[in-house]
């Protein structure tokens, strides 16, 4: 692997994003291009990661007070005033395990002014290599929710200051 070059998303980037998002489901949740152009707006961070000038990946984090209705994202927002939250982090097939999440949440902890940052982890269907990944990274566990039937998530957090 080449370069690889962590910069803002665009909107031009939204179509590429979005075929990433859909291939990765049900890692992260499965959107319309424009309920994911709706998260792009709430967000303050979202950022894509470049492989010799083609989007591989990216995040989108959003602080606290949107109007986003997400149920892990209120769970933070009913707990913590002073926190980033990881809505969706997601690298195309050919290139996970090459160390672009690491990159990614790097930058968010780089340009995040906010004492935690917060994400959740599919337990239920199992994401064991996400869980995995962000203990590695430092991520705790706060709780566990059920989101809908069948489906449930660990809630982590991470200090940043």
């Amino acid at each position: 692997m080449t370069s690889v070059i962590i910069r803002d998303m665009t909107i031009d980037d939204l179509s590429i994003v979005h075929e990433i998002n859909e291939e990765n489901v049900p890692a992260v949740g499965q959107e319309t291009f424009d309920d994911l152009r709706a998260i792009h707006d709430v967000c303050t961070i979202n950022i894509v990661a470049e492989v010799d000038g083609v989007v591989r990946g990216f995040c989108m984090v959003m602080p606290p007070g949107t109007t986003y209705d997400s149920p892990n994202y209120l769970f933070f927002c009913d707990r913590y005033d002073d926190f980033v939250y990881l809505d969706r982090v997601a690298i195309t097939a050919a290139f996970q395990g090459r160390g672009i999440g690491a990159m990614l949440y790097r930058e968010v902890e780089r340009r995040a002014t906010s004492g935690w940052f917060a994400l959740e982890v599919n337990v239920k269907p199992p994401n064991e290599g996400s869980m995995r990944f962000h203990r590695r990274e430092g991520f705790t566990e706060v709780e566990q929710q059920e989101t809908r039937p069948g489906k449930i998530v660990s809630l982590m957090i991470k200090p940043l200051r």
